[in-house]
């Protein structure tokens, strides 16, 4: 059977760093060298594969919305020429990064697997082989169609991961959705329902910069606080809430998320919760929230909801339909239940 071809983009990160007297650094080419001397990279039940280096390499701190449309329009202009896309990226944003691929990319037929490491792979105990191997190898034989992200040996939803530990080798989890995949002795697949038919050809979707505020709820907020992060030009709020989504019942500050509401402002409503969802209808302070037009985030993670809102305030809808999308479940980042 011919070998599948993926395509790497490498945007920089950890992984092909170099160490140097000033601690790791980006070296063009370095990671290239060091998969050349690895031979497993090259066995021939592995699939042939293609880097293609960023100029200059980013480090995940530094990404931004541009940086997002720049990955997408790379995967857009090779997807017909590649079997599968594997992005090597830095750990500390790759979770917003899997997320806004996922609204950008559409009707995707072919698997788009971000990974890293927490090591940079010439290093010894380095986690890097292992997360390439495997995303390459998962790429081409497990293909699952949506963009994922790998990271000791879990395949996670990308719009389901969040970023869960600083320096450990289990850096991401994914808190309200299990793991698709599972790579142990044994490659299991562990979700019942992948690669959904797409419904329409692949389009890659063009986001902007879009300015949204997030808000920690912390007992004793000052309504200043929420006044000054409204003013223009946001327009959209994350608040992270206590619990199932509740906030103090201040008069100022529930006020001020009527008056931006009113004015065009999405104010979406997230847990500070590691997993659960919210339920704004379960205790009078959320129901406050909702009388002042403040929107269930349901149990997407804060990633995905940046990622999300960039998305849809990217196009030109109208008010109330945005409403409607940013709840609806677009490419799996949320559940309803």
């Amino acid at each position: 059977m011919e070998r599948k071809h993926i395509y790497i983009a490498y945007t920089g990160g950890t992984i092909g760093m170099q160490k140097s007297d000033h601690g790791y650094v980006p070296v063009s080419g370095f990671l290239q060298q060091q998969l050349e001397k690895m031979p497993e990279f090259h066995r021939p039940e592995m699939p042939l594969f293609t880097i293609h280096e960023y100029e200059p390499l980013i480090d995940s701190s530094d990404m931004t919305p541009t940086d997002w449309q720049r990955i997408a329009d790379d995967i857009g202009e090779n997807y017909h020429q590649y079997d599968g896309f594997v992005i090597l990226h830095g750990t500390d944003t790759m979770a917003y990064t899997a997320s806004a691929l996922s609204f950008m990319l559409e009707n995707l037929e072919k698997p788009v697997i971000v990974t890293g490491s927490q090591i940079p792979i010439a290093e010894l105990r380095s986690d890097g082989q292992a997360n390439l191997l495997n995303a390459l190898h998962i790429a081409a034989n497990y293909p699952v169609n949506e963009v994922t992200l790998f990271f000791n040996n879990q395949l996670l939803r990308g719009n389901r991961s969040t970023k869960s530990h600083a320096d450990g080798f289990n850096a991401f989890t994914s808190p309200n959705l299990p793991a698709l995949l599972e790579a142990g002795i044994h490659i299991e697949v562990k979700a019942d329902k992948l690669n959904q038919p797409s419904v329409g050809p692949f389009k890659v979707h063009t986001i902007n910069d879009q300015p949204v505020a997030v808000i920690m709820m912390y007992p004793g907020i000052s309504p200043d606080v929420v006044k000054n992060a409204l003013k223009q030009p946001v327009n959209a709020m994350i608040l992270l809430t206590f619990g199932v989504g509740n906030a103090p019942q201040q008069p100022e500050l529930l006020d001020l998320l009527k008056q931006a509401t009113d004015r065009g402002v999405l104010v979406l409503n997230l847990t500070q919760c590691l997993a659960g969802r919210v339920n704004m209808g379960g205790y009078a302070t959320g129901c406050a929230l909702a009388d002042a037009g403040v929107l269930s985030g349901y149990d997407m993670t804060p990633e995905a909801a940046l990622a999300k809102l960039h998305f849809l305030l990217s196009q030109s809808l109208p008010f109330e339909t945005l409403r409607t999308l940013v709840q609806k479940d677009l490419r799996g980042e949320l559940s309803y239940y």
